[in-house]
């Protein structure tokens, strides 16, 4: 009653209407209580939780999901991560607080942002953006820019702060500069600019607009000082594709074929579908020139925040599609929602796999990553699970070190061909909520190609002024937001200890004076800081993290990758669905699981873009001969996941491998590698004229039954004959072609083609040329002249005669072996000729198909232009 009296509003009627006043109220309530009790900073933090407030009015006012949700195991994971630990279900769960390492430091111990030890007031943001940041320009040295972009995809996967937004437009905070005190709103907590700044005095620019995070309840809704909440999950999940609800991901799916909705902008040109358009609240998180020009849609709302970004999510959503295709296929009988829950948990454990196997050994190095325990197993299981370990965030983490991809932004994205040269470049602050380019045909993967060939900025101090002042600049202005402004106005108003209580967290050694700092960081920053800072306690998180030097073998220093390598453990300990662990309902078979440890960031641009055929192992590194050599996408160096692994017989009403286990050993072989041809149509040929037959419905009397499957453990005819095939092609495809004189990476991915395993490694690496004549083909017309008809004619003859001809003459050498055995001898039976005829045209339909195959790559190649059907006739 004393909230109620407090207030002298009904408590019930604010919890109904706006149930975010709700937590205002319990801090508005905390003041009450603290002021008249005189309570301590001890006392609010550590005796204050302890209060059981379910034998208070708040138990009738607290939100359900924070007071007892009913959980059951499960496969499938929930969108919202509720029921992730069983004991706690709301561990790790969207629209629940950020979790603390270090107590929080408010002014007034409740809820006022940070300030000074010494008792003053801490330098505006601006000025330690200004006097520690600026825009300096300096290189990593290996690191690529696919590096920021998969940390900010993992980023937004993590963590997103409520706040609240501009009502009109929904796409910038809520106006706080331009209004009087007395309607401005409460959270308002803006920027001051200093009267001598370098850039914005030139726009008379006083003010930036920035508001607090929106408070959150504590579990049982217990009392305690302020808090902010992630309106994200706190384990990988894939949100950033699906959504952190269920309702949501209804909007996003297709509706069939587990497949997400997407946009086929690009149908008639033959290049894969790109997202959905935003069509509701189209100016969210979109900066737009006109009213018919629309975003993306994707499972995160800041999939338009910058046009890099908005690739990633291309990407992971065209792997989602492309795994729920081929399971449809290996498994015709599953419905919508099986398909896409299997495709959903699959695409979750790549993006688990390639975060914790290739992006966090780059960012934390061997090291750390032995240290906290972050190292993935080789095979077998992962039995790590802790049903003690909260998974959700940590508030250092959200609002400070996970923000360390600000320093390696770019000033400029480039865009590279796919012969691996440089096109042209953009304007970062120009791709930021604009990502129109993309709707340019064939833009996409040129874009692609500049991730895994631009040099990432240095792990530094140094920040482009791209993102320091011309961050979200609206069209027709000059200038726009401050970014490290706004990360050090957000760690404050979080109530983030200084950077020097979090290297006390994590064992570093702590100053207490300036010249105690000397060797943690370059000696010019350190005295840059004693110029604007009364004490070195009084130094920001972020600013600090990312002053660092890094750790030997790592891009960060100590402080951050502590930071980050505590909250990737709890990510991957804490969460009970992670793709390596045993005995859970939603645990992957030991060979699905060694399945998808083969898979790498490559073999994904690989499969999810249009052009791209030759690419470095590891995208997030720079290429190199030695150690990160660039190779063709079709080559086995970079292996492609088999889904056969998850073949469901045991469910499928036609067809169990235990029946004819030889026809199921060759004939899923055979379609395993007949996927690494060109023609689809021939990858699933045999599949439609021999594989199980779709299920007919019964009627009542029984008609159009299915034909009963033969008792008899002998394979089918039909089944030895697929076999016999499989054999065959698969002999066909390894035979060697003749030598080449010169194997550059076009011959390599040619011969990669045609079936042979004689890549040479060392030659490939040393040879990256490009072909002008091929790129002078590449820019004429579709239209084919007389001209080119006589040079592809040409071609067409001359192509590998001597490969080609040893098929035809053993053809023909077999025909009059058989022909003269029938027409002259007389000592063959008529069965025994038909015999001989069946196989001897069975064998000749397959080298017929193999010989066209190799001439249209041979002619897809050297004329790219043309397609197949404007030389057939030839």
């Amino acid at each position: 009653m004393l909230m109620q009296h407090s207030v002298g509003i009904p408590i019930r009627e604010i919890a109904t209407k706006c149930p975010r006043k709700l937590n205002s109220l319990f801090l508005l309530f905390l003041y009450f209580f603290s002021f008249s009790y005189g309570l301590s900073y001890e006392d609010i933090e550590k005796g204050l939780p302890h209060i059981d407030t379910s034998k208070t009015l708040i138990r009738e006012v607290c939100p359900p999901f924070l007071s007892g949700v009913d959980c059951r195991p499960g496969k499938y994971r929930r969108f919202d991560g509720l029921c992730n630990n069983l004991d706690n279900p709301t561990w790790g769960a969207a629209n629940t607080p950020f979790q603390r390492l270090v107590g929080p430091l408010y002014s007034d111990g409740i809820n006022a942002p940070r300030i000074s030890v010494t008792g003053h007031e801490l330098p505006y943001s601006r000025v330690v953006s200004r006097t520690m940041h600026p825009d300096d320009g300096f290189h990593d040295h290996a690191g690529t820019v696919m590096v920021i972009a998969w940390g900010q995809f993992m980023d937004h996967d993590f963590t997103l702060t409520a706040t609240p937004l501009d009502p009109i437009n929904r796409n910038d905070p809520e106006e706080c500069c331009k209004r009087p005190p007395h309607l401005k709103h409460p959270y308002c907590n803006e920027i001051r600019i200093p009267d001598d700044d370098y850039f914005y005095r030139l726009f008379n620019v006083k003010c930036i607009d920035f508001v607090r995070g929106f408070p959150s309840p504590r579990p049982g809704c217990r009392l305690g000082s302020r808090q902010q909440f992630n309106t994200l999950t706190g384990v990988i999940d894939g949100n950033t594709i699906y959504g952190v609800t269920e309702k949501f991901a209804r909007k996003l799916r297709a509706g069939f074929g587990g497949l997400l909705r997407m946009n086929p902008v690009f149908a008639e040109y033959g290049l894969k579908d790109m997202l959905p358009l935003k069509l509701d609240i189209p100016d969210e998180g979109c900066t737009r020139p006109n009213k018919s020009m629309f975003c993306f849609e994707a499972g995160e709302i800041r999939v338009n925040e910058q046009l890099v970004l908005t690739c990633m999510h291309t990407l992971m959503a065209r792997q989602h599609n492309k795994l729920a295709t081929e399971l449809a296929q290996i498994n015709p009988h599953w419905d919508d929602e099986t398909l896409f829950q299997e495709a959903r948990r699959i695409n979750i454990a790549i993006i688990q796999h390639i975060t914790y196997n290739e992006f966090l050994p780059i960012l934390l190095g061997k090291e750390v990553m032995e240290k906290f325990g972050l190292v993935l197993q080789k095979e077998g299981y992962w039995d790590g699970y802790d049903g003690h370990i909260n998974p959700a965030i940590i508030d250092a983490f959200a609002a400070a070190a996970f923000r360390f991809g600000h320093s390696l932004l770019p000033t400029a994205v480039e865009r590279w061909s796919k012969a691996h040269k440089f096109i042209a470049s953009k304007r970062l602050s120009d791709l930021i909520r604009r990502p129109y380019d993309l709707y340019r045909a064939g833009v996409f993967d040129e874009y692609f190609m500049g991730l895994m060939n631009q040099v990432a900025q240095a792990m530094d101090d140094s920040i482009t002024q791209e993102v320091t002042n011309h961050l979200f600049k609206k069209e027709g202005n000059r200038f726009g937001m401050d970014l490290v402004s706004f990360n050090m106005q957000r760690g404050r108003e979080f109530g983030l200890p200084g950077y020097m209580e979090f290297r006390k967290f994590c064992g570093l050694p702590t100053s207490h004076a300036w010249e105690e700092m000397f060797g943690s960081m370059p000696n010019d920053t350190i005295r840059r800081y004693e110029s604007i800072f009364q004490h070195p306690a009084d130094i920001d998180l972020w600013s600090g993290g990312v002053s660092e030097r890094s750790l030997p073998g790592s891009m960060l220093g100590p402080t951050f990758a502590c930071i980050i390598a505590t909250q990737m453990s709890y990510s991957r300990r804490g969460d009970r669905f992670w793709y390596e662990l045993p005995n859970q309902p939603s645990s992957f078979t030991p060979e699905q699981l060694q399945e998808i440890r083969k898979i790498k960031l490559s073999r994904l641009i690989c499969d999810n873009t249009d052009l791209i055929d030759t690419i470095q192992i590891y995208p997030m590194v720079l290429p190199d001969h030695e150690i990160n050599p660039r190779v063709p996408c079709k080559s086995g160096i970079i292996p492609s996941i088999d889904l056969t692994k998850w073949a469901d017989y045991g469910h499928s009403p036609d067809y169990s491998p235990h029946q004819y286990p030889f026809f199921a050993n060759n004939y899923l072989g055979f379609k395993r590698r007949k996927r690494s041809t060109d023609s689809v149509g021939d990858e699933y040929r045999l599949y439609t004229v021999y594989g199980p037959a779709t299920p007919v419905n019964r009627t009542r009397n029984k008609t159009g039954r299915r034909k009963k499957v033969p008792t008899s453990t002998e394979p089918p005819r039909e089944a030895l004959e697929v076999a016999d095939l499989a054999n065959d092609d698969f002999f066909f495809r390894n035979m060697k072609r003749p030598p080449k004189k010169d194997k550059s990476i076009r011959d390599q991915v040619e011969i990669f083609r045609e079936g042979s395993s004689d890549f040479d490694v060392e030659s490939a690496k040393d040879t990256e040329e490009h072909d002008d004549h091929d790129d002078k083909e590449k820019n004429s017309g579709s239209k084919i002249d007389e001209n080119s008809k006589e040079s592809i004619g040409d071609f067409f003859k001359n192509a590998d005669k001597s490969f080609l001809e040893e098929f035809d003459e053993q053809f023909h050498r077999n025909s009059r072996l058989i022909n003269s055995d029938h027409d002259s001898s007389g000592k063959s039976t008529p069965e025994e000729d038909a015999k001989k005829w069946v196989d001897e045209m069975r064998s000749r339909d397959i080298i017929s198909e193999f010989r066209d195959r190799i001439h249209q790559r041979q002619i897809r190649q050297k004329f790219p232009k043309y397609q197949s059907s404007n030389f057939t006739h030839l």
